[in-house]
């Protein structure tokens, strides 16, 4: 894989946010990658809305924008640049190959697989990331006990600072302060 191809799927992975259970791409950030006016990707979309059911696109609530905004500093610097008074088309893995018939530009293409290519990375880890989690929780339930002391060890090490702070702090009992103890009960 050559460098810029890269490049472009990292930007393309730090466009891609879950909103509503989906990974979408929201209209300004196509625009961006495809290299045209969002106002002209919202155009094609709205000559062709017949190819975006619901499930290939959306428009995001008011409440999801905010959301977002807060979350995320990025698409704040990108918040200049659009129509605030309108809240961004989302579009999802089978909206953004729609788009690919929609805008025929050969930039528009090429970053379309891009796009395609990076969901498709997306859902492969997705998948393997659930097969580890079943793998280690099915060793878990098998070796539970050593997997708790190994748990114990780690989590005393994480916390040792902290612990041998408390153990300063606890007053201290043993023959001297025994002593002291009674001592101090003979004197009063």
């Amino acid at each position: 894989m050559s460098d810029i191809v890269k490049i472009e799927t990292v930007t393309i992975q730090n466009k891609i946010y879950e909103i509503r259970g989906q990974k979408v791409i929201l209209d300004f950030d196509i625009a961006e990658i495809y290299e045209v006016e969002t106002k002209r990707i919202n155009e094609a979309v709205k000559r062709n809305i017949e190819r975006f059911p619901y499930r290939f696109m959306f428009r995001l609530t008011q409440e999801e924008w905010d959301d977002l905004m807060r979350s995320q500093f990025a698409t704040a610097y990108n918040q200049r640049k659009r129509n605030t008074g309108v809240t961004p088309f989302a579009f999802t893995e089978h909206g953004v190959t729609m788009l690919a018939s929609v805008l025929r530009s050969k930039k528009a293409i090429q970053m379309n697989i891009a796009v395609v290519e990076v969901f498709i990375a997306l859902k492969e880890f997705a998948i393997n990331y659930k097969e580890l989690v079943s793998k280690l929780k099915e060793i878990e339930t098998k070796y539970d006990t050593k997997f708790q002391d190994i748990d114990q060890a780690i989590e005393y090490l994480l916390n040792k600072d902290k612990i041998e702070i408390a153990q300063k702090e606890r007053p201290r009992i043993g023959y001297e302060q025994i002593r002291n103890i009674y001592k101090e009960q003979r004197e009063g």
